[in-house]
């Protein structure tokens, strides 16, 4: 029986890592055949050149699509769709894949399912259906009407994607495919990391991600100031990782910098998925936007404080505690979440059995001639 020849655009070291049990799954399929497509940061040597990690899985790289990362503005971001749409157009129109699989919300996966759709190739959206308010919701939303396919993290966000007109029988509730192996993944001990960091593993310790907001990108740098002033008021040590490379993220970088300088916290521009899962398990409390406070650390039972609007609609486990952008704000929701402690290890987003599932459905659904002509459902 002929594999279907499936597509997965990786832009981040975040996306990669939250996916790569899933390609696994993918590439190990009898009936499916993986390839990836990696740009964006995985490209920049200021990001940590983290194709290397794709090369190292094993998995099968089909093409690079570099794109320019300075000045990192709305601008660039907007450019770069534009560069990728050209690149993945030409990359597809060569040899298409019978199906195009994308995650969540950045700019190359809006122009990986437009190069799709205008090469009648399906799309397969993970992800879907959630909020945030930010940028990245109205891109999430695009990306689902120009996708076929459509495997939700939760219950809610299926019915939000079915009541966006999509055919319910073409949506899924698969879990969220950053929690396959996440658990096991953290190997390393809390005493060893501090160790490493030169921190005392006796006292209070945060793991700081932050990334810039497009609308607030003017003020990016102010505000991870702001953050950082209300960890070290609190006397926490941080282990911090360097932000995404979108609009505002060189303030942030800069901040960051002059304190790791200063000798005022630890600065890693990337951590390999095992460790960030082991930083997560073993921080007292883990601070800022990213989407692994909301998602991941609830499978270690990790206080966060989730800071600002970047996260502020999404689903949340018992474990995040939100506060805004504000020195004051984020010192009392600090101490609140230390004060909590550690939670059941209990997660909305799903059991850890995410990628089988994915796997299993790229490989059974029908691909027929209707399929493409997509209306609304309602």
């Amino acid at each position: 029986m002929k594999q279907r020849r499936i597509c997965y655009v990786s832009g981040t070291r975040a996306d990669f890592g939250l996916m790569q049990s899933t390609l696994q799954a993918i590439h190990a399929h009898p009936r499916l055949a993986l390839e990836i497509v990696a740009t964006g940061m995985h490209l920049s040597p200021a990001h940590g050149n983290t194709v290397r990690e794709i090369e190292a899985s094993g998995l099968p790289i089909r093409a690079t699509v570099p794109v320019e990362m300075d000045p990192p503005t709305g601008a660039t971001m907007a450019r770069n769709i534009g560069q990728m749409l050209v690149a993945f157009t030409a990359l597809w129109q060569e040899q298409a894949p019978d199906i195009v699989l994308l995650l969540g919300d950045r700019g190359e996966m809006l122009a990986g399912a437009l190069a799709a759709i205008h090469l009648n190739i399906p799309v397969a959206h993970i992800h879907g259906g959630e909020r945030s308010g930010t940028v990245d919701e109205p891109v999430r939303h695009a990306i689902t009407k120009l996708a076929h396919f459509h495997f939700t993290a939760t219950a809610e966000a299926r019915e939000r994607v079915v009541r966006m007109g999509e055919a319910p029988e073409r949506v899924w509730v698969t879990g969220a495919p950053g929690l396959d192996g996440l658990a096991a993944l953290a190997t390393r001990p809390r005493a060893e990391l501090a160790r490493e960091a030169g921190f005392d593993a006796g006292r209070p310790i945060a793991l700081f991600v932050f990334h810039p907001v497009l609308q607030e990108a003017d003020v990016a740098g102010a505000q991870a100031a702001a953050i950082l002033d209300a960890l070290a008021a609190q006397g926490l040590q941080v282990m911090a990782l360097l932000p995404n490379a979108d609009a505002g993220s060189q303030a942030i970088r800069a901040e960051l910098q002059r304190r790791s300088a200063a000798g005022a916290l630890k600065l890693a521009t990337h951590l390999p998925r095992a460790d960030f899962a082991s930083w997560m398990a073993a921080a007292d409390v883990m601070v800022g936007n990213s989407s692994a406070g909301i998602i991941e650390a609830a499978t270690f039972g990790t206080p966060v404080v989730d800071i600002g609007r970047r996260q502020h609609l999404r689903e949340r486990n018992a474990n995040v505690v939100a506060c805004d952008v504000d020195a004051a704000a984020v010192g009392a929701a600090v101490r609140q979440a230390l004060g909590q402690g550690r939670f059941p290890a209990d997660n909305v987003y799903g059991d850890g059995a995410t990628g089988p599932r994915i796997a299993q459905l790229l490989a059974s659904v029908p691909l027929d001639a209707a399929l493409m002509m997509k209306t609304h459902a309602y």
